[in-house]
């Protein structure tokens, strides 16, 4: 009767809080070496992305290095509302939200292309070799890929246009024209990353069940019709996973990319919240500006990241959590 009215009253006997710490010693036995492989990457996210999550606070201070963190006057909201009143924001928020765009409309579906046409080749030499060469550029540094950019597109004997000059007789300033920045952004990250981009639509691709090719090719339908109704559907929740991923960071440009590509001539178009934090933070000293700035790209992005989850789970996809 005591150990009835002990359970009806939320009160666990000691011999069953005992069974279940049995159990989870037990667990921690059985997998002790899953959770020794665990340890270095709880490490790695304790040590480098939750321990300096601290840092967020100089938002909301006047730090002065010489004063310390602690001592340094506590301003609240005063740098989000001198940000936000910026004349420069309009044009810092117009600029990378322009790029974030074409990175979604031009970069993020050109893995996935080029994941079903290498997929559709069965020769496995060929296969192999192609994915070779196109994951070369992922290892390539951005500075030397900045540095190809200029070699081929410079006025002073670039290679394009000393072709140009022969063909039209002028020559145009890629480099320099605010007009050609935003597609010699993209080309660029097209041709670095979209090879490497395909490695997990290809995993995903490999375990398709290779009985509904054959079923299909029964009913009489013909290769853009398997690809349209097997192998999309069959990668669509991979898809949707990193397009949630992808919009957690829209606001993330690139800073080295779009450091070295800009000028004096293109910084109206080029100018983003990247380079815009590294100019106030690094070289003006502006550490609590700087750091609100950042605070508030990682805000958007956790919304961008819980609406777009939200919305996939809405339309039938399973989402991140």
């Amino acid at each position: 009767m005591k150990q009835g009215a002990a359970l009806e009253a939320g009160i666990r006997p000691p011999v069953l809080r005992d069974t279940r710490r049995a159990q989870v010693l037990r667990r921690l036995k059985r997998d002790k070496w899953l959770y020794i492989l665990l340890t270095p990457g709880l490490l790695y996210f304790l040590i480098f992305k939750y321990v300096p999550m601290w840092g967020v606070l100089l938002a909301f201070k006047d730090y002065q290095p010489f004063v310390g963190f602690w001592k340094s006057e506590w301003v609240g909201l005063e740098h989000f509302r001198t940000f936000f009143q910026n004349p420069d924001f309009f044009m810092l928020l117009r600029n990378t939200l322009v790029l974030s765009f074409y990175n979604l409309v031009f970069y993020f579906p050109a893995p996935i292309i080029l994941a079903l046409l290498l997929n559709e080749i069965r020769l496995s030499f060929y296969k192999r070799t192609i994915q070779t060469m196109i994951y070369v550029p992922h290892f390539i540094s951005m500075v030397i890929v900045a540095s190809i950019t200029y070699v081929f597109l410079t006025t002073e004997g670039g290679a394009i246009n000393e072709l140009l000059y022969q063909m039209t007789g002028s020559k145009i300033d890629f480099l320099a024209s605010p007009d050609w920045f935003r597609p010699l952004i993209i080309l660029q990250t097209i041709w670095k990353e979209c090879g490497w981009g395909t490695i997990i639509f290809l995993a995903a691709l490999a375990g398709v069940d290779m009985e509904q090719y054959e079923a299909a090719v029964v009913d009489g339908a013909s290769r853009w019709r398997q690809i349209w109704h097997i192998t999309l559907p069959a990668i669509r929740s991979t898809i949707i996973i990193l397009l949630i991923l992808r919009m957690g960071t829209i606001l993330d440009n690139g800073f080295e990319q779009i450091y070295l590509m800009m000028n004096a001539l293109n910084r109206e178009v080029a100018e983003v919240f990247d380079t815009y934090v590294y100019a106030l933070g690094i070289t003006q000293g502006a550490f609590s500006y700087s750091t609100a700035v950042g605070l508030f790209k990682s805000v958007i992005g956790v919304i961008l990241v819980l609406g777009t989850n939200w919305l996939a789970k809405k339309s039938g996809e399973s989402g991140l959590y």
